[in-house]
């Protein structure tokens, strides 16, 4: 019979199988013996454990009359178990009496006669009649032992040790290829039922996991590199191992960071998934703030012209966009609440999870306001990317060097940094072990100094001061928060009843100015918390807001807290007060104008610091315009003309309560003007109509929205903080619905009216 079975087979495939005179027993597991004269003397060396006929050899040229049958091996395990049990070890004695041993145990194995995981894996054993029969020759099939008492990594799948052998071997050149299989044909015949000569690189694999578990299989690999002098291989699919398990652990980290948003007043954690909506990220930049408006017609404010390309967070520094552009270096640019950070999350999230940046071995968010911690410190890039990323430790240099493990840093909140930026005089780092200050490490990762190989994305507002040195070649983009129908998207997933999500779009839609303001993922994200906390209070069809400005003075406090916090910790309630009637000041003189914005020189004679009003507070936003061919300047605009109209109101506000001071009545004298208190206060406000009627254009109609509004009680409580006297006028809300009432009685131009209807709509009534 093995006569017949050698007759079936490639004479080249077979000798380059087994060496002349090796009788061990995968020989006869594949009948590659010696020649036997004679089926009588075959059926004495071997014997053929029973096959049921459920298992389907198929069509075979073989003498299979004096064959027997065994029963059909079960299915594969769902997983690759240790193979180390002694009961299903296969023992192979020669003459001299050494063993050679492939432990192999399958949890779900149907009988002991089978010794691998598979259907179609069989054993054929020897059956040594005496001593003189034994073949001569030692088997030098290596002993397979794993330690039971060895944990799996977490990051050792199927689908990834399938991926790092089909790597590793498809750099083997032809020969060493079937020199390999030549091997393990050789080696591991137990595993294979046909040679895998003819085999593809799937195949193969396939087979050697289906038949061994994931660590055995990886032992194979390297033990037959090794053997045909790939030492090289076996050091590089070490490495994909190791990078592997950084990954995992720091895909743990990352995910407890970033693969959660607390949404609501409450602070309730959910996935990014759930409420993440796409943003509007274009290729263009200073493109100056959104200037839509509900009453007035504004012209473009010279701003970038062009039409950018859309991009999504998939596009950062993508493989494809590098293959394009030698840019390592993305900037990031938005006003503040556009979704910058939250554009960061989404990309750390998809690169998590393999939906994006494939091509980067290592993401590392490092947001600036955890790097502050370092300050003050003597320390290294890489000891800092130790205690924030633990699972780096493992790394090693040439991880941080090489071509082929590309890493991407991501700086989000650059506009955060207190340190100074001097490009000019600060040490050359070019080591990330280098122990040196924070301040160093980060310039020269400006620089692209440090870790040249690396990618960097920095997200930021508006740019004051340079933050990337003008031999630094970088692109830079922008996030410009909602379109129209993001917006809806963005309700729709915040809130989980449809009804109540249906209700708050309505509400938006119902307000030009607040659907417009909508833009901003954080004012979106301020009107669902207003609305949840009333959808909370008893009653199905609670009442909604009808008024702005108490979203909009959440929005100014928001803004300010982040910049006490963050930004300009060391600032104290009466510089901020300082600073907000100022940059008020400022809104109400553009606004008499019609002036939305102001170029950097006028700036200066406003007292006022563009970086705290442009970086700290996020109220204003900085650009560069092109009003001539071959000319630009840089000009300074608030984030919107609304808010440019609420601080032009706060200052006026402000002014009254804090020094009695009537803006509208400037001719008055100072005794007249200190007795505007209390309930005199009502001549304020009806010069502010006076005066908002003579303006035909209504540039003045939401501003006398907002300082109606800013003497309700609720918001007169948010604005308690910057006021220094206290407000005693308990029948406001009625003497100024009486005023605005009256005025519309006497006044003819409708759209003059319909202002001072929602002027009564700011009191609540």
């Amino acid at each position: 019979m093995a006569a017949n079975l050698n007759n079936t087979m490639d004479d080249t495939d077979l000798e380059m199988a087994t060496p002349a005179g090796s009788s061990s027993f995968g020989e006869a597991v594949s009948g590659r013996g010696q020649s036997v004269s004679g089926e009588e003397e075959d059926d004495e060396l071997y014997y053929i454990p029973e096959r049921r006929p459920s298992l389907d050899l198929g069509p075979s040229p073989m003498d299979t009359s004096q064959w027997h049958y065994v029963d059909q091996a079960s299915p594969p395990a769902l997983g690759y178990w240790s193979m180390t049990s002694e009961e299903s070890s296969d023992d192979i004695t020669d003459k001299d009496g050494s063993s050679t041993r492939v432990q192999l145990d399958r949890a779900d194995s149907f009988s002991s006669c089978y010794s691998m995981d598979s259907d179609d894996c069989e054993k054929r054993i020897p059956k040594v009649k005496n001593k003189d029969d034994t073949p001569a020759e030692p088997s030098d099939t290596p002993e397979l032992i794993r330690d039971p008492n060895e944990k799996r990594h977490p990051s050792m799948t199927v689908k990834f040790t399938f991926k790092a052998i089909c790597t590793t071997l498809g750099k083997l050149s032809e020969g060493d290829i079937r020199t390999f299989k030549r091997m393990l044909w050789k080696r591991y015949p137990q595993s294979f039922n046909i040679p895998p000569q003819g085999m593809d690189m799937v195949d193969l694999v396939d087979r050697l996991l289906e038949c061994y578990d994931l660590e055995v299989s990886m032992q194979i690999t390297k033990t037959l590199l090794e053997a045909i002098g790939q030492k090289k291989l076996v050091r590089f699919l070490e490495t994909l191992c190791l990078r592997n398990e950084v990954r995992h652990d720091l895909c743990v980290t990352l995910k407890s960071k970033f693969g959660e948003v607390c949404e609501g007043s409450q602070g309730e954690k959910r996935p990014l998934d759930d409420v993440f909506t796409d943003l509007h990220i274009t290729t263009t930049c200073d493109n100056g703030p959104n200037i839509e408006h509900e009453v007035m017609t504004i012209p473009k404010l010279d701003s970038n012209r062009e039409e950018g390309k859309l991009l999504s967070t998939k596009d950062v520094l993508s493989a494809k966009r590098l293959e394009r552009s030698s840019f390592k270096l993305l900037m990031i640019i938005g006003v503040a609440g556009s979704g910058k950070s939250m554009a960061v999350r989404r990309l750390v999230l998809d690169w998590m999870e393999e939906r994006s940046h494939q091509h980067v071995a290592f993401l590392f968010p490092l947001l600036l306001r955890d790097l502050k911690q370092f300050e003050g410190s003597k320390i290294s890039l890489l000891q800092i990317l130790n205690t924030l990323y633990p699972a780096t430790k493992k790394l090693r240099e040439e991880d941080f060097t090489s071509e082929d493990c590309k890493i991407m840093f991501i700086f989000d909140g650059l506009d955060e940094y207190n340190g100074k930026l001097d490009f000019h005089n600060t040490d050359i780092l070019s080591e990330h072990t280098d122990v040196t200050t924070l301040n160093v490490i980060v310039v020269n990762l400006l620089r692209g100094r440090l870790l040249y190989r690396g990618l960097f994305v920095i997200t930021s507002r508006s740019q004051v001061q340079r933050y990337i040195p003008w031999d630094t070649p970088y692109d830079e983009i922008d996030v410009c928060g909602f379109r129209d129908s993001e917006r809806e998207v963005y309700f729709n997933k915040r809130f989980r009843d449809p009804d109540q999500a249906a209700r708050v779009i309505a509400y938006i839609n119902s307000c030009k100015t607040l659907r417009i303001m909508c833009h901003l993922p954080l004012f979106c994200s301020l009107v669902a918390d207003e609305h949840e906390r009333i959808f909370r209070q008893p009653g199905a069809q609670a009442e909604l807001p009808r008024g702005l400005t108490n979203i909009y003075t959440k929005l100014m406090l928001t803004l300010i807290h982040q910049q006490r916090i963050f930004r300009a910790p060391d600032h104290s309630p009466d510089k901020e007060r300082e600073f907000l009637i100022k940059l008020g000041k400022l809104a109400y003189n553009m606004l008499e104008k019609n002036q939305f914005k102001i170029s950097k020189t006028d700036w200066k004679e406003t007292g006022l610091s563009a970086e705290e009003a442009v970086i700290n507070s996020g109220l204003c936003i900085q650009y560069i315009t092109k009003p001539f061919v071959l000319f630009q300047e840089k000009v300074i605009s608030f984030i919107h003309p609304t808010m440019q109209e609420y601080m032009a109101a706060l200052y006026v506000f402000l002014s009254f309560r804090n020094q009695g001071k009537n803006i509208f009545e400037q001719h008055l004298k100072q005794k007249v003007r200190g007795i505007l208190k209390g309930h005199k206060s009502i001549e304020l406000y009806k010069n502010a109509v006076d005066r908002s009627l003579l303006c035909e254009d209504g540039k003045l109609d939401i501003f006398l929205r907002f300082l109606f509004g800013m003497s309700v009680k609720t918001n007169r409580e948010l604005l308690k903080p910057f006021c220094t006297s206290s407000f005693k006028w308990s029948t406001y809300t009625e003497d100024a619905a009486a005023l605005i009432r009256k005025k519309m009685s006497e006044n003819q131009n409708p759209a003059r009216n319909s202002n001072l209807q929602r002027c009564l709509e700011e009191l609540g009534v």
